[in-house]
């Protein structure tokens, strides 16, 4: 019935009219839509885009290409050497930070403790997120000198502000009733917190934790070129010596690192997690 009084109605031209976007919101898409213009305008003269630019320098660019294309692993036990240093970076900067975000994380979550607390810890966490590694590990090698501490520091402080929120992101999404449940027992906050929280969000916390290693060894290997030891600070000498063929080994030697490193790390992921 419902069907054949449809197929009267558009038979009949009396088909209900589509409904009418009202007139501010059509003029704030059209404001939108121009402010979207104008950023994008504005962001592609800031960033002097050039793309002529290519064309008059695909010379140079073949030359750099070709050098690339021949990999010179002369060197290969120090690569691998450097290698080694860098992962000795991030996994320590990875290790201190893990260990100092799971209390910030429990205390930037203001469903386990109060609104103050969260809210002052979460603004210390963003100051560490919005300061770059390559900017702590400046101020590091002015403290303690060239080398692999100070980017361990670096990793360290900027990490902490990342887990730190990642991980209290994961104790807002618990299942509050064991919370509940320990705590009308007449459990202890800290028994909430061990008993109650930490089961639900230790499986995310080190799915976080291993993703953060794999990123850190990436970021590890750019500090070196600003002083923070490992593999970067001689990809950085081959570079800025013309040794485009030595360059190119030291990008296969991390690129073969960090692609071991991930497999492993969803190995872990999927059957130990």
């Amino acid at each position: 019935m419902f069907a054949s009084n449809a197929v009267h109605r558009v038979a009949t031209g009396t088909m209900p009219p589509p409904p009418v976007t009202p007139l501010a919101t059509r003029l704030a898409r059209l404001v939108l839509a121009a402010l979207t213009v104008v950023v994008l305008v504005f962001a592609w003269y800031e960033a002097e885009m050039n793309p002529a630019q290519l064309v008059r320098d695909a010379g140079n660019m073949a030359t750099l290409g070709a050098d690339f294309l021949r990999p010179d692993f002369t060197y290969w036990d120090l690569y691998f050497d450097s290698m080694l240093e860098t992962l000795a970076i991030a996994i320590w900067g990875t290790l201190l930070a893990v260990i100092a975000g799971i209390p910030l994380g429990v205390m930037s979550a203001d469903n386990v403790v109060p609104g103050w607390v969260a809210f002052g810890v979460r603004r210390v966490m963003d100051a560490c997120r919005a300061i770059n590694e390559l900017v702590f590990a400046l101020i590091f090698i002015a403290a303690v000198g060239l080398g692999p501490f100070a980017g361990v520091l670096a990793l360290f402080i900027h990490t902490t502000g990342v887990v730190a929120k990642l991980f209290s992101e994961a104790v807002e999404a618990i299942d509050p009733a064991p919370v509940e449940g320990i705590r009308g027992t007449g459990g202890t906050w800290l028994q909430e917190i061990i008993f109650g929280v930490l089961p639900q969000v230790l499986p995310l916390w080190i799915s976080y934790a291993l993703y953060r290693f794999e990123s850190n060894v990436r970021s590890a290997t750019v500090l070196g070129i600003v002083g923070g030891g490992g593999i970067g600070m001689i990809f950085n000498d081959t570079m800025r010596s013309f040794q485009y063929s030595q360059a190119s080994a030291i990008l296969i030697v991390v690129i073969i690192t960090v692609s071991l490193l991930d497999m492993l790390s969803q190995r872990i992921r999927k059957r130990y997690i």
